[in-house]
């Protein structure tokens, strides 16, 4: 019988979880921004392929500890769902906000720039929450539909699905609000100012709030007519 991870292993594995994944986003930017300066569809194409491909990784690595949430509003979804408690769920969400500021300065210090920074990138407008609430839907129903129906593909699901939103979405598909507020701090290709953030936080939660409720029925129709 294996053994559970235990709670320390699990915030732990959350806080360096999403590290690396925002290593990863804002390195990825400068990256592309440093080779590309000149062609922002360039810069996206490396800042998305970085990150859907280091999502798979993540969910792979840290899944069996924590769960992989790496984000607020899927730890939002399971909470409701009932999968983890009050206490489980707040300690995770700060574990994601620290993990996630922290990848910033990492990629900040890679790179050579000054660690701390305050973006200048306005990121705002009707269709820019939209597509937030838009992309943290399809984000969170992904998760909790391959959950139930193929657990074993929840990786790469969210990887594909990332990597798509980076295109579909009018806002690049941030689609987690740890990551919007850690992105605040970085005045490169992957930030956004500060104004920004509050309004991009609720259009995330909103979609996340109606894709759950939407998967939780979905998921007991689908087992009422297997039972029937």
């Amino acid at each position: 019988m294996k053994n559970k991870p235990t709670q320390t292993a699990k915030v732990i594995a959350e806080v360096v979880g999403t590290t690396l994944l925002l290593a990863t986003v804002v390195g990825s930017g400068i990256m592309g921004e440093t080779l590309s300066p000149s062609s922002e569809a360039i810069a996206l194409l490396g800042n998305t392929i970085a990150t859907g491909a280091i999502l798979v990784v993540l969910i792979l690595m840290f899944g069996p500890v924590s769960g992989a949430h790496f984000n607020p509003a899927v730890t939002l979804a399971f909470l409701l769902k009932g999968d983890i408690d009050l206490k489980t769920a707040a300690t995770y969400v700060v574990a994601q906000g620290l993990g996630a500021v922290l990848g910033v300065l990492i990629a900040h210090g890679m790179f050579d720039q000054e660690l701390l920074q305050v973006s200048e990138k306005i990121r705002t407008g009707g269709p820019q929450w939209f597509a937030e609430s838009i992309a943290t839907f399809g984000l969170v129903s992904t998760i909790l539909l391959v959950v139930t129906f193929r657990s074993e593909a929840v990786a790469y699901a969210v990887g594909l699905y990332i990597t798509a939103g980076y295109w579909f979405t009018a806002s690049t598909s941030f689609a987690n609000p740890a990551v919007t507020f850690a992105r605040e701090f970085t005045n490169t290709f992957s930030g956004i100012t500060p104004s920004s953030v509050p309004a991009f936080v609720v259009a995330q939660l909103v979609g996340a709030l109606a894709a759950t409720y939407f998967c939780l029925w979905l998921i007991r129709q689908s087992q009422d007519s297997t039972s029937a």
